[in-house]
């Protein structure tokens, strides 16, 4: 069995550093001189080849198997890590497994219940509506007959995806669909609800990538704000329905104030996401969604911002004395994913609806990269190799393997 090695500073965890938001947490703590420890579902992702962690293991991320690792590993350490989960299903389990983990590691999480009610998004629309925050209009599909209501009362455009995206969602649909009409609603919920056990579809904000806003933050266990980070969507890929591929920091003190109105009302604690949209047509922010207890892919603009977000989780949950940056200043940082953006600029210049020049402008000021590091390169190489295996050869760059998972030595890399 590989021994962890005792370290003066208590290790961070990294759970799921096989996603570029696992890589960047896992960088921007090793920056700071903190031990990480990784953990991936697949050491062979582009992400998990990192030279950043002091040790990586493969466990499941989205099922128990990641919770008996760390339960087998806990004994080892001198001082309690800090564990950073960086899906939801992963913090939706540590939360049900807290009190197998507690003894061994810091988990900076709400009350489970709380933390039920903020993931479920049948339980947070319901929650919100009552309590007055602002949340565009929303139908759960669980039948036909939900279905028929919802066909008769949206107004279109609308949009469709799972409240909680499963991992047979993730390979047999997209992220979210667009919808144009009630007979697409229709077609679209019959081929793919399948995959999920509950559908969601809600009114389309209108408003172009630059009126996606969002809060990072980090509340203590008094559920006070420490840092709070605001930014926006420049591009996403795929465009209008994907994840951020160009971000900027920018200051929004309606979207400030929502959202920690929002986190202070259910005492909330720990790493925390609020996305809102503003519509173009009347100026009012709509809550889209919260993500919680885990660092978010623009979680890491806050660092090219100057505000130590990751770092003032982890040094709060220690006892260390904290960051002095935590108050952002509202500069012109920006975070990138590089490959992804260039497919998202490409998408638009196609369209029209961009220019070259347009988009220089955009690549202006400090950024903050997903993958790429001259400190820490292969990630970046692997991942554009990848992507020219699966797009041009149409081959899977990893094959599956057979792996043991009888102990740790078998796992650990």
């Amino acid at each position: 069995m590989n021994k962890i090695t005792p370290r003066k500073k208590p290790y961070a965890i990294v759970i799921g550093l096989d996603c570029f938001t696992g890589l960047q947490t896992a960088r921007i703590l090793s920056r700071r001189n903190v031990p990480v420890i990784g953990i991936a579902g697949s050491l062979d992702h582009a992400c998990a080849q990192t030279n950043v962690c002091e040790h990586k293991f493969q466990a499941g991320t989205s099922d128990l198997e990641f919770i008996e690792l760390l339960v087998e590993l806990g004994p080892q350490f001198n001082q309690k890590p800090v564990l950073f989960p960086c899906a939801d299903m992963s913090v939706l389990l540590i939360s049900r497994n807290r009190q197998r983990l507690r003894n061994f590691y810091h988990i900076a999480l709400p009350a489970e219940a709380t933390v039920e009610m903020l993931m479920d998004k049948v339980h947070f629309y319901t929650f919100a509506l009552k309590e007055g925050f602002p949340i565009p209009q929303t139908f759960f599909l669980r039948n036909e007959k939900d279905l028929e209501i919802a066909a008769e009362k949206l107004s279109y455009p609308c949009m469709l995806k799972p409240p909680l995206k499963s991992p047979e969602w993730a390979k047999n649909a997209k992220k979210v669909y667009k919808i144009s009409s009630a007979d697409e609603l229709r077609q679209i919920y019959r081929e793919k609800h399948q995959f999920a056990e509950l559908l969601m579809a809600q009114e389309w904000i209108e408003g172009g990538d630059t009126s996606l806003f969002s809060l990072n933050c980090y509340f203590n266990r008094d559920g006070q704000p420490l840092a709070t980070f605001i930014a926006r969507k420049i591009r996403q890929w795929p465009i209008e329905t994907g994840v951020s591929s160009l971000g900027e920091e920018v200051r929004n003190d309606e979207v400030l104030k929502e959202s920690v109105n929002l986190f202070k009302y259910v005492n909330y604690h720990g790493l925390g996401y609020v996305e809102m949209k503003q519509d173009s047509r009347t100026g009012k922010h709509y809550i889209i969604e919260p993500n919680i207890g885990r660092p978010t892919g623009r979680s890491a603009i806050s660092e090219a911002g100057g505000v130590e977000l990751l770092y003032t989780n982890y040094c709060d949950m220690t006892g260390q004395r904290l960051p002095k940056n935590r108050v952002q200043k509202y500069g012109n940082a920006k975070w990138i994913y590089l490959r992804r953006d260039l497919q998202s600029a490409f998408a638009y210049w196609k369209r029209g609806d961009l220019t070259v020049w347009q988009w220089l402008k955009t690549m202006r000021g400090k950024k903050f990269y997903a993958l790429f590091s001259w400190r820490d390169p292969k990630p970046f190489f692997q991942d554009l190799k990848d992507t020219y295996y699966k797009k041009v050869l149409h081959k899977d760059p990893h094959p599956v393997k057979t792996v043991s998972r009888k102990n740790i030595a078998e796992r650990v890399k």
